[in-house]
Parts: structure tokens; C-alpha cells; sequence
């Protein structure tokens, strides 16, 4: 009896030992899914304050997710945000610092020896994609992303190229393709949808290992212009200004209609990639970042009356909050609270030590794969504030923009100080208590002017392609 009941008890340690070993096994890495837009201000969507184009997909992927207030892009324009996003350093010490070079070279791109979040993970095991803008490298130097830590690449590498939206060619991996239905100035196919589509394909044949897309779309940059389907829900709802007016760029006669259809068919694509995700079942082991690259640029009377910019001062290629305050919303199911806002403080530099802790990869030496975090960055891993934790940092954000003058601008607690040259003064503003920067506190706040105007001189280093004192004036 005594024997039968010891194998008994002998099978029932076995066959528990399986499923005791699967509980106290690792739950496996998220996926990762970064979304940028290009040139959405912070008020052009639902979640933000957006009250005249319809959002209904972000505005389902706030309701299950976090909305960030106090978001900052890398830059306030777009070529600097990428490489913050891509390095985890920020304008003061990242490789591209501009849309283009201020000395010798028109457009800078990123060196061998420049690591980025895709290498990262990709030596982490993600298998790695991106399809949209990317700004950071011209065709057959270092800075192109398949030489910078992405399995596969689909957009546009130039700037300037990916403001038009039926483009003859565009970059496929190492390779410029044809686009056959754009042709001979035919419109056959939207560059945007294209991006979506590549980026549901790279989803379906990678759901059964981790993966981070970066999907950077271009809507709504520049171009005023969108496929009929989607322009014909607008038309006809708002009062058109005259043609001869300031943001009516190409001349289209419907701007407020083709704008507003641009940001409904950002929010159409985005619903197309969550869809993917469920039908995949990757939903809740995906997490998936959406923000844009900078703020609203100039286009008045548009941007007044979507109210892009928000409460705040500024546009695009300025540093004020209107220039580089953009919208965020984080989404994983069971891991960042649904349908809460936050007012914690971080910057697109942060995305890689955040990218890095979500793969496993430690804050000191190396996985057992090999990744490891580079040395020098200026983010921070801000995971526990995704979770809604409580998450104190001491720390100053950081951002420099070469014009026609040299700006910077620094944020430390709820005090920013801003300066257009090394020989002007700092302005201080209190930005919880004026987020629109209008009261500049200067003089009763000797302390953080002396502060900041130490910081500026210490939180960068020289660069070659933008030095102090030599900067002109460019396209953006």
C-alpha cells in the first residue's frame, strides 16, 4: 500500500513538473511597433483636443491605451527627430542635427559606428523593419537603413522626395523600384497605403518571432493631397478659404477638406495595422507607440482653424512648445493602463533604453544574445512610467535647432529656458502654469537663468556640420 501510494505521489510530481516549470518561465518579449507621423500638429487628433476630423482608430487606441501630455518629439524638424528616435541622444549630441549640414555636406547621414534602436534589438533577436520616411542616409552610404540595423526597407530615404505622395520610384531595401501605376503623371498609387502594406506583410511573415516595426508614415507633410475616396467625406463640410491665401499650398480649392481627409486616412491605416494584430493574434503582446515628428508647420489660416498647434506657442522650426510638444499614446493590453492620461515628462530619446528594457536587454553588460545598450545615450528607460508606476527622474531635456540663428531650449521640472543665440539672454516660462509660453519669468528667477545658461553650454558637444555661429538659413 505503502509503495502504491510513493508512485503515486512519484507520477504526480512528474507530470506537475512540466507545467510548474512553464509558470516560472519568462514571459516572452512584445513586439514593438513605433508609429510617426510627419508634420501632425498636437491638436489634429481626437485624443488631443481635435474636434473637426474624425480619428476614430486613435481615438480607440487612447480609450485602451495612455495618452502622454507631456510628449516631446527629438527635434522640431524632421530629419533631428529621427536620429534622436534611432540613437537615444539628444540635438546636442546626436549625429544628424538638421535637415541638412551647415558645413561642406548637404545632408548628413549616420556612420558605421552609430548604433541604433535597430541594432539593438535585432541583436536582441527582433527581427527589424521599417517602411515611410527615414531622412538619415543617402542611396549607398553607412546611414541607409538597411546598413543600420533593419532587416527590411520600404519609403523614402530624401526629405525633400517623400513630400510627394505618387512617387515614379521609391527605395525597396538596397534598391530604387518602380512604382507602375504613378507613371507619366498618372496617380495609381498612395505612398502611404504602400507603407501600410509592407507593413502588414513584414507582420505576417514574422508573428511567430519578436519583431519592431517602425512605421514612419509622411501624411500629413507638405503636399496637400489624398486619394478622391477619402477627400469626398470632407467635401462640402467646411468653408473653404480663398485659393490666394497663406496654407493653401498647391492650389487645391479644398484645403480644409484635403487636410482633414489626410489625417482621417492617417487614422484609417493605423486601424488597418490593429486589425492585422488581432487577426495575427499578436494584440495583446504588441506594444504600439504613436506620435509625430515635430509640430504643426505654417500653414494659417489652416492651422488656426483645426487648431493644430493646441494651447501652444510656436510651430514647426521653433522651440517653442508648439514646435516639438507632440501627441503620444502607448498601447499594450494588460501592461499600460487603458483610457488614463499622463503628465510624465519624457522625449523621443527615450525610446531606446525603453525599447532595450521590453527586449530584455540589461542596463549594464550584455544579454545572453549579445545585445547591449550603447555607451553616451540621453534617454532614460522609461517602461515603469508606461505602466503606469510613479516615476521620479531628475533630469533636463535638451534640444538645439540651427536656422538662421542658433536656438536652444532646455526643460528641467516645469521650468523651460529658451535663447535664440549664445549672446542673447534665456527666457523662462513656468509651463504648467503657462503652457502657452506668454509670461517670460526672467527676472524673478536668477537662479535658473544662471542654471540654464550653464546647461546650454554643457549639454552638447561641437559638431562640425552645424557649428555655433555659422548657421543658415534652409528648407525644412
Amino acid at each position: 500500500m505503502k509503495l502504491r501510494l510513493l508512485l503515486l505521489l512519484l507520477l504526480l510530481t512528474l507530470l506537475a513538473a512540466p507545467a510548474a516549470s512553464l509558470a516560472a518561465a519568462p514571459a516572452a518579449p512584445p513586439n514593438i511597433i513605433y508609429i510617426m507621423a510627419d508634420d501632425l500638429g498636437y491638436g489634429d487628433i481626437g485624443p488631443f483636443g481635435q474636434k473637426k476630423i474624425r480619428t476614430p482608430n486613435l481615438d480607440r487606441m487612447a480609450a485602451e491605451g495612455t495618452s502622454f501630455d507631456h510628449f516631446y518629439a527629438g527635434a522640431c524638424v524632421c530629419s533631428p527627430t529621427r536620429s534622436a528616435l534611432m540613437t537615444g541622444q539628444h540635438t546636442g549630441h546626436t549625429r544628424v542635427r538638421g535637415n541638412h549640414g551647415q558645413a561642406g555636406i548637404s545632408r548628413v547621414p549616420l556612420k558605421a559606428d552609430d548604433i541604433t534602436v535597430a541594432e539593438v534589438l535585432k541583436s536582441a533577436g527582433y527581427a527589424t523593419a521599417i517602411a515611410g520616411k527615414w531622412g538619415l542616409g543617402e542611396p549607398g552610404n553607412e546611414g541607409i537603413p538597411n546598413r543600420q540595423g533593419f532587416d527590411h526597407w520600404f519609403g523614402y530615404l530624401n526629405n525633400d522626395l517623400a513630400e510627394f505622395y505618387y512617387p515614379e520610384k521609391i527605395w525597396k531595401n538596397e534598391q530604387e523600384i518602380a512604382l507602375p501605376g504613378n507613371l507619366d503623371g498618372k496617380r495609381g498609387q498612395y505612398s502611404n497605403d504602400l507603407m501600410t502594406e509592407e507593413a502588414l506583410a513584414f507582420l505576417a511573415s514574422n508573428r511567430t518571432r519578436p519583431f519592431f516595426l517602425y512605421l514612419a508614415y509622411t501624411i500629413p507633410h507638405s503636399l496637400l493631397e489624398v486619394p478622391d475616396d477619402s477627400l469626398a467625406e470632407y467635401l462640402g463640410k467646411f468653408e473653404e478659404p480663398p485659393a490666394t491665401e497663406k496654407g493653401n499650398k498647391n492650389a487645391t480649392p479644398t484645403p480644409r477638406a484635403t487636410f482633414a481627409a489626410m489625417v482621417t486616412r492617417l487614422d484609417r491605416e493605423v486601424g488597418r495595422l490593429f486589425a492585422r494584430l488581432r487577426d495575427l493574434g499578436l494584440d495583446q503582446n504588441t506594444i504600439v507607440f504613436f506620435c509625430s515628428d515635430n509640430g504643426a508647420p505654417d500653414r494659417q489660416p489652416l492651422t488656426q482653424f483645426f487648431g493644430s498647434y493646441g494651447a501652444f506657442r510656436g510651430k514647426k522650426g521653433t522651440l517653442f512648445e508648439g514646435g516639438t510638444r507632440v501627441p503620444m499614446i502607448v498601447r499594450w493590453p494588460g501592461h499600460v493602463p487603458a483610457g488614463r492620461r499622463s503628465d510624465f515628462v519624457w522625449a523621443g530619446w527615450d525610446f531606446l533604453p525603453t525599447a532595450a528594457a521590453l527586449a530584455g536587454v540589461p542596463t549594464q553588460g550584455s544579454s545572453k544574445t549579445g545585445a547591449r545598450l550603447p555607451p553616451n545615450l540621453d534617454g532614460i528607460n522609461v517602461l515603469p512610467a508606461l505602466r503606469g508606476e510613479r516615476l521620479d527622474v531628475d533630469r533636463v531635456l535638451y534640444w538645439e535647432h540651427h536656422a538662421n540663428r542658433f536656438f536652444q531650449a532646455i526643460r528641467a521640472g516645469n521650468l523651460k529656458a529658451y535663447r535664440e543665440s549664445p549672446d542673447t539672454p534665456p527666457e523662462i516660462f513656468d509651463l504648467r502654469a503657462d503652457p502657452g509660453e506668454t509670461r517670460n519669468l526672467a527676472a524673478s528667477q536668477p537662479a535658473f537663468v544662471a542654471r540654464a545658461t550653464e546647461l546650454f553650454r554643457t549639454s552638447r558637444t561641437e559638431s562640425e556640420h552645424w557649428p555655433i555661429g555659422r548657421s543658415r538659413k534652409k528648407k525644412s
